[in-house]
């Protein structure tokens, strides 16, 4: 056999090995992510698991009070010269339509945020002042004094650096908060997003939660403006 042929022999057992190896570590790597709301379920009733197409959980069920929520992780790898992100989204479904404005907010935009709500609405509104750069649109339905409501939360709710959107709707709210940040040398040499979670824990989930839930008391579906008695 000449050298050539034995070389070329090796270079494809190589590949070969190269790829069976790829494809075990890539179904190992979606059997870990699958798993990382597991904990999820413990803290809802009704509760089940189902896997996104990009191969995320998404979990859904009901919390304490009876309402529907879903728990939802997306990868962020788009923004260049930072580490991947995982986020960790909660929305709360209230049971009907309530009077409330659209309004929502986005810490540290970037125009990138393809899984944003609030680069979707169409009025501009002045964030409260937080020490962080914040993007703040709404529907142009609120009036002063709900959007004075919402300022002052926002207000305390971006002192958390982990938050990135929090969304107030007519029929829900929704909170998006940090859950990992990817692995940096994965990411700088492999160009890969890993996160070295095995699961999202109990506690970040239930604070997620219980953001969205403070979220949803901001303007509730009984509260309108206080009127003014005449002097």
């Amino acid at each position: 056999m000449s050298t050539s042929v034995a070389l070329l022999i090796l270079s494809m057992a190589a590949c070969a090995w190269l790829a069976v190896r790829g494809i075990r570590e890539h179904r190992d790597a979606m059997a870990s992510r699958h798993r990382l709301l597991d904990e999820a379920v413990s803290l809802l009733s009704d509760a089940s698991i189902m896997i996104g197409p990009d191969q995320f959980p998404v979990a859904t069920g009901r919390i304490a009070d009876g309402r529907q929520v879903k728990i939802e992780l997306i990868g962020d790898s788009m923004i260049t010269r930072r580490l991947p992100q995982l986020w960790l989204r909660v929305t709360i479904y209230d049971s009907g339509t309530y009077r409330r404005p659209l309004i929502g907010a986005l810490a540290r935009p970037t125009g990138g945020e393809y899984y944003s709500l609030v680069h979707d609405m169409r009025e501009w509104m002045a964030p409260p002042k937080t020490g962080t750069s914040m993007l703040m649109r709404g529907d142009g339905t609120a009036t002063p004094w709900q959007t004075a409501r919402v300022l002052g939360h926002f207000s305390g709710l971006f002192a958390d650096p982990q938050v990135k959107e929090a969304v107030i709707s007519p029929n829900g709210v929704r909170i998006m908060r940090q859950a990992a940040q990817g692995e940096r040398a994965a990411h700088l040499f492999l160009r890969q997003s890993r996160f070295a979670i095995a699961s999202v824990p109990a506690e970040d989930i239930n604070t997620a939660i219980a953001m969205a839930s403070a979220l949803a008391e901001v303007l509730p579906e009984s509260v309108l403006a206080p009127v003014t008695e005449a002097a």
